[in-house]
């Protein structure tokens, strides 16, 4: 076990990091990154997936969830100089000059488009509906699996579904999160249903290793995604 073990690098933070109260309310603000949403979008009814704090141990942490199931990690890091960083405002003028590339995400379709960071934003990042494609709220990808990994949010919310990789989910690769949403989610059986939570700033998302999983942003959203080899 060393440095390029994932689950060791996970054990350094469950004992290194704490989160504290002024962390917690700096992390309910927006960044200036918030939009107004769209009427579909809102929070799961329950959320399926169990939130553990910053007492999971390590040994915890491997039995109960590296190799089973997802879990969401709550006050484990304090990112507020990051945070700071990731605002509107900053990633702006630090990057609005920088090309970023962007693609439609999902199994079948590979075009890809360079523009400036400054003219994404500007341009692009506006809620997305049924009729037009855009990149903040309604905005997500589509189910897809890979190895194991972490999301954190840093602003904004982000819906996840997931499905463990026995269970393939109902869906077409060429339609987008929110299009799945409005018209597949309302007409499945309870047992056909995904494991779903919304993710808040401050909160890590864990899922295993090739287990399904599709988002939906909620608002704008700032986020980190770390996936494993």
């Amino acid at each position: 076990m060393g440095w390029r073990d994932p689950f060791f690098l996970l054990s350094l933070v469950l004992k290194h990091f704490l989160v504290f109260p002024e962390v917690l309310a700096s992390l309910e603000s927006d960044g200036g990154w918030l939009t107004s949403r769209h009427s579909a979008l809102s929070e799961e009814e329950s959320c399926t997936v169990e939130r553990r704090d910053a007492t999971l141990t390590y040994a915890q942490f491997i039995e109960q969830y590296a190799f089973s199931r997802p879990v969401i990690l709550q006050g484990i890091t304090n990112n507020t100089e990051f945070q700071a960083y990731c605002t509107k405002e900053k990633l702006l003028a630090r990057f609005g000059d920088h090309l970023v590339r962007l693609s439609t995400a999902n199994t079948y379709s590979y075009r890809k488009v360079d523009l400036p960071f400054q003219d994404y934003v500007d341009q692009l990042l506006e809620p997305q509906d049924l009729d037009s494609l855009g990149s903040g709220s309604g905005s997500g990808v589509p189910f897809h699996w890979h190895g194991p990994g972490y999301s954190e949010v840093i602003f904004g919310r982000k819906r996840w579904f997931l499905y463990p990789p026995e269970k393939t989910p109902e869906f077409h690769p060429n339609k987008t999160t929110l299009s799945w949403l409005l018209d597949t989610y309302p007409y499945l059986p309870p047992w056909e249903r995904p494991i779903e939570c919304t993710i808040h700033p401050g909160e890590v998302l864990y899922f295993p290793d090739r287990w399904w999983h599709a988002t939906l942003n909620l608002d704008t959203s700032v986020f980190i995604s770390t996936f494993l080899g």
